[in-house]
């Protein structure tokens, strides 16, 4: 896995920092407050476990899978959800967390759907938000690194399912993916979630 990999853009100790610096803000921010971290499946598992535990909070956790279908290197735009909630939301408030903001579709279908049921405050933190122009804006109210527009995997980040384990953050050689374009994040050969 690691030949694989031609540059690191931030090991594990920068990340875990980096982690803890958020969870920080983010406990001084809900004092007093019913939060809810709400994970997207798969990508964002590491960084939502280690970010629970830097928040010095009571808090609940909660997952969604979000997806958007495309051929293997492009999302098409239409976006389904693979799993909800367990339950409302209209008496919380709730945290999106994010692995990466790529191109913004998925996050703002989402963003979109969890309005829709009326949380006490809705906010979104993702670890990385990618350089490049988003197909739709949402704004972001806490940010880890930005990053330049290069595939990147580990810490959750994936090329068709692999590399997640990695512990740190690192651009995938375009040799792995060679005769194909590099595909949104998250994404395998069957289905492109493009956050």
């Amino acid at each position: 896995m690691h030949q694989d990999i031609s540059e690191v853009l931030y090991s594990e100790a920068q990340i875990q920092a980096k982690v803890q610096e958020l969870g920080q803000q983010i406990t001084a921010d809900y004092q007093g407050k019913h939060l809810l971290l709400l994970g997207t499946l798969k990508g964002a598992v590491p960084f939502i476990a280690d970010l629970a535990r830097a928040i010095e909070l009571p808090l609940e956790l909660d997952y969604m899978a979000v997806a958007s279908y495309g051929n293997s290197t492009h999302s098409s735009g239409v976006v389904r959800i693979l799993k909800d909630l367990e339950g409302p939301i209209d008496n919380k408030h709730i945290l999106i967390i994010e692995d990466i903001i790529d191109s913004g579709l998925t996050l703002a279908y989402l963003v979109d759907v969890i309005r829709r049921r009326n949380p006490l405050s809705l906010r979104i933190c993702t670890l990385l938000y990618k350089e490049r122009t988003r197909l739709k804006e949402v704004p972001v109210d806490y940010t880890g690194f930005t990053i330049p527009d290069k595939f990147v995997v580990g810490y959750g980040l994936d090329y068709s399912q692999y590399y997640r384990n990695l512990p740190y953050i690192g651009i995938l050689k375009p040799s792995v993916y060679e005769g194909t374009e590099p595909e949104e994040q998250h994404s395998s050969p069957a289905e492109t979630q493009a956050i």
